[in-house]
């Protein structure tokens, strides 16, 4: 049988691409297999889908000032380690690395091994675990046409992979899920995997007002829930979500969100308007700013920095986009209808 491993962590981020190619890759005839970090939350993700998983060391590719430093460079060398024994068991015929700091010792591995890679970069620029495997890769699929001129003649627009069951969710069951009993526009926020800070405690305390107008469906990320505000009609809290997304996601009118390349993807594929808050310069390398100002760049979207969050900015723009809506989500439904799951596994299934 034809294996290919898939690789990718840290984030939800640097996952939900690798699940989305899942049922292609089972239809294709393909053997999967997962490398992984042995913490990370792409275990949890992964064996959800029945995927064998492999954990190897990994260390954090940091670009600050850590005692940390000290170690990982040793935790990256055993995770090379690792990964060579576990593809050289495992023969798989192409490796698909999804980046995050957890793929760098595959990537080295599979090229020492002679086997064909395939990475994916969802952001603007290339990260830094992508910046040092890119040289061992065959093909380098991007989410952003800009992205191509950072990547040399390696480079392929696949735009993301989307997974299937995100288009299959209905409005009334995201209502029942959420308790709603009034038809009024639902803003939906989701912060990334691992929440977002600032903008779930500005959100809140917006909520008297934009309760006036809208239901509220907030993702505010593991351990945030509010207790106090549990039961609040109008307003639902979820830590995290999984089944239930689709349904949210058809619900919504207005979305706001971080800037992270693979929530970006979902919301321009489902046609969302939305208010991006990226990260902040001093809290990250920049990527989700340079992806939400090319978004809105583009008419996709409005932006609102985090140094410029308040609750009467928040507010403001979230209203904007609502009164913009219609020529949001036209702009978005102008872009190719093909999927990134087909770009990407055309270029997979050269290698079986």
């Amino acid at each position: 049988m034809k294996t290919i491993v898939l690789t990718g962590g840290g984030t939800a981020g640097h996952v939900t691409p690798n699940l989305a190619l899942i049922p292609s890759l089972k239809e294709n005839g393909w053997d999967i297999q997962y490398i992984g970090s042995f913490n990370g939350i792409e275990k949890e993700l992964v064996q959800k889908e029945n995927i064998p998983y492999h954990p190897i060391a990994s260390g954090k590719l940091r670009r600050y000032l850590s005692v940390e430093n000290l170690k990982d460079p040793f935790k990256v060398v055993k995770g090379y380690f690792d990964a060579y024994k576990i593809l050289k068991k495992l023969k798989p015929k192409v490796v698909f690395s999804k980046g995050g700091y957890v793929t760098v010792p595959v990537v080295l591995a599979a090229s020492h091994l002679g086997i064909p890679v395939i990475i994916h970069e969802s952001d603007m620029t290339p990260g830094l675990a992508n910046k040092i495997a890119m040289r061992s890769a065959k093909t380098i699929c991007v989410n952003f046409e800009e992205t191509l001129q950072h990547v040399g003649n390696k480079g392929l627009y696949t735009g993301s992979p989307i997974r299937a069951e995100l288009f299959k969710g209905t409005r009334t069951r995201g209502n029942e899920l959420c308790g709603f009993d009034d038809i009024r526009p639902t803003l939906l926020m989701m912060g990334g995997s691992l929440g977002a800070r600032k903008i779930n405690e500005v959100l809140r305390e917006a909520l008297p007002t934009l309760l006036k107008t809208y239901n509220v469906v907030h993702i505010c990320g593991k351990n945030n829930l509010d207790q106090s505000l549990v039961g609040l009609k109008g307003y639902k809290q979820f830590e995290y979500v999984n089944a239930e997304l689709p349904h949210l996601f058809a619900m919504t009118d207005v979305m706001l969100s971080r800037a992270g390349a693979n929530a970006l993807a979902e919301i321009i594929a489902l046609n969302i308007p939305s208010l991006l808050v990226p990260l902040s310069q001093a809290a990250s390398r920049g990527d989700q700013i340079l992806n939400a100002n090319a978004m809105k760049k583009k008419g996709y979207c409005e932006v609102l920095f985090e140094e410029d969050l308040t609750k009467e900015s928040l507010i403001q723009n979230l209203d904007k986009v609502y009164r913009n809506r219609h020529q949001l989500r036209g702009k978005m439904e102008e872009m190719t209808k093909q999927s990134g799951v087909e770009k990407v596994m055309q270029e997979i299934q050269k290698y079986q």
